[in-house]
């Protein structure tokens, strides 16, 4: 199954990955296909926060992503030459029925501080901000690095809600607002 094609809006920030001015890039990012979700599952599951914390195994999250697909959410990837480095999966309009959430983030373990989650989650806000003011993420309590570099990016926390997805866990819910012209002038004085 071919990828779909990216809407017209996107095809000067997303190039195609097999565009040679990308071939010598580190990576590129492009939507997710069927053929993704094997590896994506792959990396949920070898990933040690999802697997000691919550106990998603490989079959779950093949079927969570697959579930994801089917619902019309949207899924990025960030492909280094042809294999899957990472991804992104958000909705448009998720959190409140009127704003973005970024449902699962995740990174290979060997890949991680190359700046690919983060190129992957300006993405994500990218297409969201076109629909909506704001995005929303939750956050482990625990996962110090994961809200280090959100909040660098500009989330704030706004909520807490304890024991929402597994007993003793708090999620922090986080938001990032889509900057004004005001915001961005402030922000270069």
């Amino acid at each position: 199954m071919t990828p779909a094609p990216h809407p017209p809006a996107l095809r000067n920030i997303l190039p195609d990955c097999r565009d040679k001015a990308f071939m010598e890039t580190r990576f590129c990012i492009r939507a997710m296909d069927e053929t993704h979700i094997p590896t994506c599952a792959r990396i949920i599951a070898e990933t040690e926060l999802w697997r000691a914390h919550y106990g998603i195994t490989y079959p779950t999250a093949e079927a969570l992503l697959r579930e994801g697909q089917k619902e019309g959410n949207r899924s990025y990837v960030a492909l280094e030459g042809s294999a899957v480095v990472g991804f992104v999966w958000f909705s448009l309009r998720a959190a409140f029925h009127r704003s973005g959430y970024i449902r699962l983030i995740a990174v290979k373990d060997d890949h991680r501080g190359q700046g690919i989650g983060t190129a992957l989650l300006r993405e994500a806000e990218t297409l969201i901000f076109a629909h909506s003011d704001h995005v929303f993420l939750l956050v482990s309590d625990f996962n110090h690095a994961a809200q280090a570099v959100y909040r660098r990016l500009g989330y704030m926390q706004v909520g807490a809600i304890p024991d929402y997805v597994i007993p003793g866990i708090t999620e922090l819910v986080l938001c990032k607002r889509r900057s004004s012209s005001k915001d961005e002038q402030a922000t270069h004085r």
